[in-house]
């Protein structure tokens, strides 16, 4: 295959894919319907394996599809932050990057992103603190923080990065002794454990996140962090609610049951916090899409 004649089949392969939408890669692209179709064809033909599979609802990514975009998505910021440096002229970034982020972030989302970042600006020494508290960027001279919640007021920019919902978690050992939540009101039964950033009532809501409900429920035990309410359920102490990027790989390994399936917590709304007023250092822009790269594909991953 020749990659040169390739790249640019990629490009628009990629946004194809993400969209999951001709029509709206086309629009993207600045492109007509037809052509995005022909280009994708001549893809197709190039590697010998269907990519997409069209239905009523778009587009949906065949198996090699798939693998082909895990390797392709990057490339086109890469192409346009490429663009960029040489466009704007500028020496290549250098010295400390200094980033807040949550706890359990790190593998799945920071550090891939660090590396890739590393990667593209090989002169950035970057500094990961985690912690569940607000940081002043100014205060602890950060360059960017990633904080999930309510934002307090200030003068610093947030830029969304995602949601995360809840589900409602217990260990299998807790429900043998305790027995099964069938309901709702259920839960006042059971061994409730509170969080610090729940409200008086919880909101609770259905997987649509529709058919809102606040809901009063007695704790038995309240904790101030994810860890400690992590650690708290795994320890067969009751049913709490946590983020469910927290509580998935514990239910795969079948550690935590998710109790009343059809129910979940209120979005928590994940934030990208920086200082910059105007046009912001070209690598805490690219920190910023890459963090969003793999928060989405951490999120993707739970869903499925």
């Amino acid at each position: 295959m020749n990659a040169v004649k390739l790249a640019p089949l990629l490009l628009i392969f990629v946004e194809v894919a993400n969209k999951r939408s001709f029509t709206a890669a086309a629009k993207k692209l600045g492109m007509s319907k037809s052509a995005i179709s022909q280009q994708i064809k001549r893809l197709e033909e190039s590697t010998g394996h269907q990519l997409l599979i069209r239905n009523t609802r778009g587009v949906v990514l065949t198996s090699v599809g798939e693998a082909l975009l895990a390797r392709s998505e990057l490339l086109s910021e890469q192409l346009s932050m490429t663009l960029m440096e040489l466009d704007s002229e500028k020496e290549q970034p250098s010295g400390h990057f200094k980033v807040s982020v949550p706890p359990f972030v790190e593998k799945g989302i920071v550090v891939p992103a660090l590396k890739q970042l590393c990667l593209e600006f090989p002169k950035l020494t970057p500094e990961i603190m985690v912690t569940e508290k607000w940081q002043d960027l100014i205060e602890h001279n950060l360059d960017a923080a990633i904080f999930g919640g309510d934002i307090k007021d200030c003068d610093y920019r947030a830029l969304s990065v995602g949601k995360v919902s809840e589900v409602f978690c217990a260990s299998p050992r807790y429900l043998k002794q305790y027995g099964n939540v069938d309901s709702i009101e259920h839960l006042s039964k059971h061994k409730f454990i509170a969080t610090a950033w729940h409200r008086e009532k919880l909101q609770l809501f259905d997987n649509a996140h529709a058919n809102e409900q606040l809901v009063s429920i007695t704790h038995c035990a309240k904790v101030s962090t994810l860890s400690s309410a992590l650690e708290v359920v795994l320890s067969d102490m009751g049913i709490a609610l946590l983020p469910e990027f927290l509580a998935q790989t514990h239910l795969n390994k079948k550690r935590l049951v998710r109790v009343l399936p059809e129910i979940r917590g209120r979005e928590w709304h994940f934030y990208f916090l920086h200082q910059y007023k105007g046009e912001k250092p070209i690598h805490v822009t690219r920190f910023y899409q890459l963090y969003c790269h793999y928060f989405a594909k951490s999120c993707v991953s739970v869903a499925h």
